[in-house]
This record gives structure tokens, sequence and C-alpha cells, in this order.
């Protein structure tokens, strides 16, 4: 969901942390450490408007005047170029039929109605029909379903893995799914909307009570005040729902998520779980005893048509699923989903928002999430360092905390509900992402996610009708300008993109690239930032530095996060690191192996070691030890 100061807004599913460290011990152990795969890099593109090359970008403006993307721009030619940014795995947002505007009722799909729509071209997150995709994003709508699996089997050809949007949470208002397979339904199809609640309703109810549409506040007006027949402050809906956010009122205010209506898990509205619990001491146990537990057990009806249309897509080829707002929907939904997804794939990539440190821990373990957003402290620390009033030294304490959990917490500094690095609310300059990219990049051993344009520094600007500029709109029609000039008239060669645009993506393909390839990255970590704030003269918390290493490869980290400042200084290893790097007395060439230019020498003596650093403004170097 866009906007998420509301994500505790709902029922208060209670939990169980468990605080025994089992993935703790995971770099330690040189057997298992050997098997971890390499880094992965994760591309997350709003298939809506990757292809999009019409320039109009009119706020609130149609399909036909702002044009739009298809699958089909998604050639070999594009998929082999993100490929070779240094991308493992694509998330293609926005790819479940969502509510729209467009009109599509020549294919016998009904009309939306803009009272409960979110902008022109929608949300995705308020999807309408899970058994097919987006009506927009296809050049032939009836042939829409076929154009998508055919963009899964080019991205797979160009050694992609495909990622889309589950949103567990809330469905939109109007769900209605017109190609459900044989022996589903949809979605409250079999309620009783005479109680409020049942453990089998996938909806809760006001019994009684109609829906009434927000009321309008600050000046907004559905597609921007236009006269529409649809647009007039009317939606039938009897009973009312409660909307997406929690929100019990048949009359939701306008900043609730109001397009959605709330799924029921069977969690009653006292907060009471009416189904089985995980046994104490099940987030010890793997994916598989989790699906045997479940085998036995009556679960909710909302539990088995999420699972369905999981396996659905998995069927199809989806390698993987990014999980809306996984906190307000309880834990044990997720043991039962994501054991039913592994047994299906056992490598399937499962990446979730859960924004509540506190319960981190339990939707990995008990939950079986592969991956978390490390949103409100790795991402929001980070974001005060680049804007200026933030200090280096608060990053390594995070870090140390995860550190039973490093593998989990998936890193970035951009996505669809983030302001863009570029634009003025945030750094105000791509270029002060860079250190910050070093960083997220490589100080654990979790994926790595950029977002479409963040390459070419794309700063957000265009006011495209609903929501503020400096997110690029995920609700509208457009076009994302740095983008355009990349794709080039669908040529996807950079041929009309600025000299910065290209120096960028040349830094970004640098080192994606490495982290997909470095070993050390997959190894073990230690924190550089203490030992010299305390014994290195001229090292600040403007600068953060860091080692990692393998047993074939070991790199000290260092970057640069003023914009103004040079800083040289002798750079510090403490004695019980030159021990488990195994450096003996002697000199160690270092270099830099983002640009190759940045060349040092390693010192060590008595089991000291120093290196000199030299590093200009937003510099970064990842540098590597070589063998004497």
């Amino acid at each position: 969901m866009h906007i998420k100061n509301l994500i505790l807004i709902a029922l208060v599913f209670t939990v169980f942390v468990s605080c025994k460290n089992e993935v703790k011990e995971l770099p330690k152990s040189k057997e298992i450490k050997s098997e971890m795969k390499k880094k992965e890099v994760v591309y997350q593109v709003f298939t809506r408007l990757f292809g999009n090359t019409n320039t109009t970008n009119k706020s609130w403006g149609t399909l036909e005047e702002n044009g739009v993307g298809k699958f089909n721009d998604f050639t070999n030619k594009a998929l082999n170029e993100i490929k070779d940014l240094g991308v493992t795995h694509i998330w293609y947002t926005g790819v479940p039929h969502h509510d729209v505007i467009t009109d599509y009722t020549e294919f016998g799909i009904s009309n939306d109605d803009p009272d409960i729509v979110k902008g022109r071209a929608g949300s995705p997150y308020a999807v309408k029909d899970y058994y097919n995709v987006n009506p927009d994003l296809a050049v032939n709508v009836e042939n829409r379903l076929e154009e998508f699996e055919a963009l899964i089997e080019r991205s797979h050809k160009a050694g992609l893995k495909v990622i889309i949007d589950i949103v567990p949470n809330h469905v939109a208002r109007n769900y209605q799914s017109l190609t459900n397979p044989e022996g589903t339904s949809d979605f409250g199809a079999e309620d009783d909307k005479t109680k409020t609640y049942d453990v089998n309703n996938n909806f809760y109810y006001n019994p009684g009570e109609a829906f009434v549409v927000p009321e309008w506040k600050h000046g907004y007006q559905p597609l921007g005040g236009e006269q529409h027949p649809m647009a007039d402050s009317k939606f039938e809906e009897i009973p009312a729902k409660w909307t997406g956010n929690g929100s019990r009122a048949s009359q939701p205010d306008m900043n609730d998520w109001y397009e959605t209506v709330k799924v029921n898990y069977g969690v009653s509205p006292e907060g009471r779980k009416d189904f089985d619990e995980l046994p104490n001491g099940f987030e010890n146990e793997d994916y598989k005893k989790h699906f045997e537990f479940w085998k036995d057990k009556t679960v909710p009806s909302s539990w088995i048509k999420f699972k369905d249309i999981a396996l659905y897509w998995t069927a199809k080829g989806v390698d993987g699923f990014r999980y809306d707002m996984a906190e307000m929907v309880p834990v044990e939904f997720w043991s039962y989903m994501n054991s039913h997804v592994k047994m299906e794939n056992p490598d399937a990539f499962l990446l979730a928002e859960v924004y509540n440190p506190s319960l981190y821990r339990d939707y990995i373990k008990r939950g079986k999430m592969d991956y978390l957003y490390d949103k409100v402290q790795l991402y929001d620390t980070l974001k005060h360092v680049m804007q200026g009033h933030g200090s280096t030294d608060n990053i390594p304490p995070i870090l140390a905390d995860l550190s039973d959990i490093e593998h989990h917490m998936l890193h970035f500094l951009e996505n669809h509900d983030e302001q863009r690095i570029a634009s003025p609310d945030f750094a105000g300059s791509a270029e002060k992402g860079k250190p910050a990219m070093v960083v997220s990049a490589t100080s654990s051993t979790a994926p790595t996610m950029i977002y479409f344009g963040q390459e070419f520094g794309e700063p957000g600007a265009e006011d495209l009708g609903f929501g503020d500029p400096t997110r690029t709109s995920i609700f509208d029609y457009g076009s994302v300008p740095s983008q355009v000039r990349w794709v080039n008239d669908k040529k996807f060669d950079g041929g009309q993109s600025t000299e910065a645009e290209k120096d960028l993506r040349d830094f970004y393909k640098r080192l994606l690239n490495f982290t997909i390839n470095s070993s050390a990255l997959m190894g073990d970590y230690q924190d550089l930032q203490r030992y010299n704030q305390e014994h290195t003269e001229w090292y600040n918390d403007k600068v953060l530095s860091f080692a990692r290493w393998s047993d074939d490869e070991k790199l000290i980290i260092i970057a640069n996060f003023n914009a103004d400042n040079t800083y040289g200084f002798e750079l510090q290893l403490s004695e019980d690191l030159v021990e488990k790097l195994k450096l003996e007395d002697g000199e160690y060439t270092v270099k830099d192996q983002l640009y190759n230019k940045y060349t040092s020498t390693l010192k060590v003596e008595n089991g000291n070691a120093e290196v000199r650093i030299d590093i200009q403004p937003l510099e970064s170097f990842i540098l590597k030890i070589k063998e004497k």
C-alpha cells in the first residue's frame, strides 16, 4: 500500500517472538557458508510505466492521452540489459488485475467506480481478480494472460527469476474474478453477511449498514473533478465491509485504504484466533515440517483461497512473491501459505513487508519468510545520513542488532512507496545515493533491491494526479523521463540518456555485478567504525568502513557520505581482525574493485595493520586485499 503511516491500524495479532539465534551461527560454519548462493539482486519495475515512451504526462490523463507500457515492451533486448545490470530477479509490480478506470466492458470486464479507485490507472494493491492480469498491460486484452506467460518465459530465457505481488491483507471493494479455475470461488462468495464475523467469512461486515463513500477533503475529487457517469459519491455495498487498513466504519475516512476491504483470516473482532497455533519450538522446524503440521488441520476459507492463488502462479512459472503488508495477517497463515509454496518450489523467493522490528524473527522463523524489508532500521538511518543530518556511527549497531537474521533483511534505497533519492524532499541528488548504495549492497549477505529509474537518478517530479511528486506515481498513467531516454524508442540502449545518467547507470552496473560474483559478501563481516573512531586521527562519522571476507576473498569497504569534503587518514585494522583475515607481517596491495583506479598499501606489523585512505566526496572503495 501507498502511505504506510497507517500500518499499525488493524486487528492486533498476538505474536510470540523467539529469541533463539538459530541463524547467527551460519556465517561461522564453513560447511554451510560454502553452500550459500551468491548475493541476489532484485530489480523492481513498475510494469505499466517501464516501456511507455509517451511524454505527455498530463495530470489525471487517460490511457489514450498519456500512454501505457505493455508486457511486450520487455523484449529480449530489454531483459538482457536488465540482467547485465547485475540483476538476478525481476519484480513485475502491478501485474494482478486491479481496479482501473479505463473501459474494458467489450471484453466482459465490468467498469470500476472512480469513487473507490485511487488515480485513473488504479492502485496495484486493490486487486480485483487474482486469476488474471491487468488488461492495461496487454496488446490484445483477450490474450492478456498468455502475454504475461510469454513474458515469464522471456524473463527466464534472459536468466531472470520472476516475482509478482500478492496482497493478502485486502482486496478491491468490488472483487470479481472472471477466470476462476474450476473448484475455486470469489472472495466473499460463500460469506454469511448477516454476521459481523464468522471464521469462514472472507470479510468482516457491518450488518444492516450500507457503505458510504468517504467525505472528500482538501479539494480532492476523483479523477481530478472530471465528469464521469460513475463518479457520483455513491457505491453500492450492503452490508458495508471493513476497510483494508482495519477501519470498521461504514464510511471510512479518505485517508483510510477505502478502495479495499480487509480479508478475515479467522481472527475475531476481539482478537481471538479461531485456528490452530504452531507448537512451541516450531520456529526451529523447516518448511516441510510446517507443511506436515497443517495437513490434518482445518483452516479458515481465506487461507485456502490465498494458498490456491499462490500455487496457481507458481504453476505458471512465477518464481516468488512480494507480500504486501504481511504483518497485518497472522503469522500462522504464513506458515501454512509459505510451506505450501516451498513444497512446490523449494527455491521460491518470498519477500514481505514487515515494519515492526519486534515481529521480524517471528515472521522469518515461524512464518517461513525468506526476506523482509530492512526499512525502519537500515533504510531510515541511511536516509538521514544521505540528507546530511545523520551519523554513520548509527549504522553498525543496526547491523549488529540484526546479525542473527541478517541474511533475511533485504536492503534497498528506493521502491514504489518511498521518495526518489534525487527528489528535493529526499537527498536532492542521485550522487548522494552512491555511498549509501555501496553500504546497502555490501554490508550483509541479504539481497539488494533497486527500483527502476534509480540507476538513472530519476527524481519522480511528475504530478500525474493522485498522490504527490517525489515518488513515481503508481496510481496514474504516465511515463518516467529518465527511463524514456534509456528506452530510446524501444532500442533499450540509453541512446537518449544524459551523460550523468550514463555515468550513474555504469556505477550501478559495476557495483551490482561485483556483489553477485563476490564470495566475501556471502561470508563474514566486521565493523571498522568504532575502532577507527577511537584510534584514527581525522576519521569521522561521515565515513563508514567495515571488512568482509571469505576463504578466498578479503575486502575492506569504505564510503564517504560527505558531499563536500575529501578525507585522508590511516585506516586501522584491529589485532583480532588481522588474525581473522590471516594476515602476516608485511605489505599487501589493496585495489578498488569498482573502478580499478585506487590502489594503496596495507601494512601489517606485530599483529596490527593500517592502510592509507584518501577518499573524495561521495566516493566509495571496495578494496580487495591481494595476496603477498
